[in-house]
């Protein structure tokens, strides 16, 4: 404890003797001695300098941590934004849809593991954009072709409907009728003479009992037919197990009970009564509803003519749908109208439930069901022709602030009927060659994919007064089970992979494929 002080008293007592000697001497020759400063101790200004630089050399060394950490995770974000893609559907060659490799080819698809497929399935499967409609008569442009916009104006926004005029030159118009032609059409529907009920050819009519049709219609199983559950069963084109001229009887029988609600004894006497029609209906609702035109279907896939293909490529870019969607989707239908064809107003797709199954999945289903519908997410209808009069597309009830399905009969006429109330709808659109028609036949289910069918979507072909009208109809099915429709994505991805490995090994050559352009 005594030694620092000895030592700083000893070094004061040399400082005065070297002060000393200096000062008493006087002589100039004497060196000069600056005047005593007093500073901070060696080892204290050794400390700041050692401070100083190691401050420094740490921020270098985490500066540069940082600049790598942050390269690290653009890198990380760059490799999952290029790498990640659906993986429950696929395209029609069996390879997932946005994976690809460097030369650009297609990589072959994967399946994940069960389990995580299950966990997955909804969050992988494509969602179902929808076109903005903003409000009637607003125009935005698409590019559905290399260095062409197009414009596209909204119509309705009940349904979501727009119009895109040169959706095909008049070249190409003529291209696909004439490939119509070629092929050969077929009518499309006949009207019945008993029964007023029209089933197109080829199409099986499903017979039911009474009871079994009152078990359809009551959804919710409790012994009581209401009148939203009959509302609920809307009319569609496509042969379902009853046409809306039944349900509309249904409808006016249920309303003549005070309990506002049939029993099946109570259903037994309505379903009696519009088994014989010709008792009960009025001569104009008669065989009302029916189409008077010949149709043909068109394959798009490889092979087909460049026209046809070119057209399912660009429905697929209007739409901004996933390609497998549209081109597992059933084929182009190309419709002819002679002078006085029409089509009555219907719905093209239809609701589904427990007792049906969408015809293009139904192999996914592995249920069994009492009878297949149309599941239509939309509908792309592309004028082939300008018709010189007539032949407008009606649609009866759009923009209504209401839809009510018992409202279209009016006054012993129902608007559904285009020969005798075509004038009388709320929106028509007159043909011209060239234009497409775009509308969703099913609303959004709120989580991206395809819910209920829009009933303001009811639509019909108004009488060709003079001339002829030609038209084809792009249809994009979609199953409203999500899980269904990437099982049925897989399955044909599958099938079709192993069927290619076939044709490889032997490809003899048929007479439809010789016909495979068409």
């Amino acid at each position: 404890m005594g030694e620092p002080q000895e030592d700083v008293a000893q070094e004061e007592e040399e400082e005065e003797e070297e002060g000393g000697d200096f000062g008493g001497s006087g002589d100039a020759s004497s060196p000069y001695v600056p005047p005593y400063r007093p500073s901070l101790p060696a080892r204290e200004r050794l400390h700041i300098q050692k401070s100083n630089v190691c401050s420094r050399a740490y921020f270098v060394v985490v500066m540069v941590f940082f600049h790598v950490y942050i390269l690290n995770v653009i890198a990380l974000l760059l490799y999952v934004h290029y790498n990640n893609g659906p993986g429950d559907l696929t395209s029609v060659d069996g390879s997932s849809t946005e994976t690809v490799a460097e030369d650009g080819s297609p990589l072959p698809y994967t399946a994940p593991p069960d389990q995580v497929l299950e966990m997955n399935k909804y969050r992988q499967s494509y969602s179902l954009p929808r076109i903005e409609g903003i409000r009637v008569g607003h125009v935005q442009r698409v590019s559905l072709m290399p260095e062409k916009t197009h414009e596209m104006k909204t119509l309705s926004l009940k349904p979501l409907l727009f119009e895109i005029p040169g959706f095909l030159s008049e070249e190409e118009c003529r291209v696909v009728v004439q490939l119509a032609q070629l092929k050969g059409l077929t009518e499309s529907q006949t009207t019945a003479s008993s029964g007023g009920e029209q089933q197109e050819p080829g199409q099986p009519l499903l017979v039911l009992t009474t009871d079994e049709v009152f078990s359809l219609l009551d959804l919710d199983q409790d012994g009581l037919l209401q009148k939203q559950e009959i509302v609920s069963h809307s009319r569609s084109q496509d042969g379902t197990w009853l046409s809306p001229d039944n349900l509309r009887q249904i409808l006016t029988g249920l309303e003549a009970q005070q309990a506002g609600a049939l029993t099946l004894e109570d259903f037994r006497l309505v379903f009696d009564i519009f088994k014989h029609p010709a008792k009960q209906r009025s001569s104009t609702l008669q065989g009302h509803f029916q189409r008077r035109s010949k149709h043909t279907r068109m394959y798009q896939g490889p092979g087909s003519h460049h026209v046809l293909h070119s057209l399912r490529n660009r429905v697929t870019r209007l739409a901004r749908l996933p390609s497998p969607l549209v081109e597992l989707s059933e084929p182009l239908q190309v419709i002819r109208y002679e002078q006085g064809g029409f089509s009555n107003a219907h719905h093209d797709s239809s609701p589904a439930h427990s007792e049906t199954t969408c015809a293009h999945t139904r192999l996914a289903g592995n249920t069994s069901t009492l009878t297949e519908i149309k599941c239509r997410y939309l509908t792309v209808m592309v004028y082939l022709n300008s018709v010189v009069e007539g032949g407008e597309t009606t649609f009866p009830v759009a923009d209504n602030r209401t839809y009510e399905q018992e409202a279209l009969v009016q006054e012993g006429t129902d608007l559904t009927d285009t020969r005798a109330t075509c004038e009388r709808g709320n929106l028509r659109v007159k043909p011209t060659a060239g234009t497409a028609l775009l509308w969703y036949n099913h609303l959004s289910d709120g989580r991206g994919w395809m819910g209920e069918v829009d009933e303001y979507s009811l639509h019909g072909g108004c009488p060709v007064m003079l001339g002829e009208k030609w038209v084809a109809n792009s249809w994009v099915n979609v199953d409203p089970d999500h899980q269904r429709q990437a099982r049925y994505q897989r399955l044909v991805a599958n099938d079709q992979t192993a069927q290619s490995g076939r044709e490889e090994s032997y490809h003899p050559l048929s007479h439809s494929e010789l016909h495979q352009d068409l």
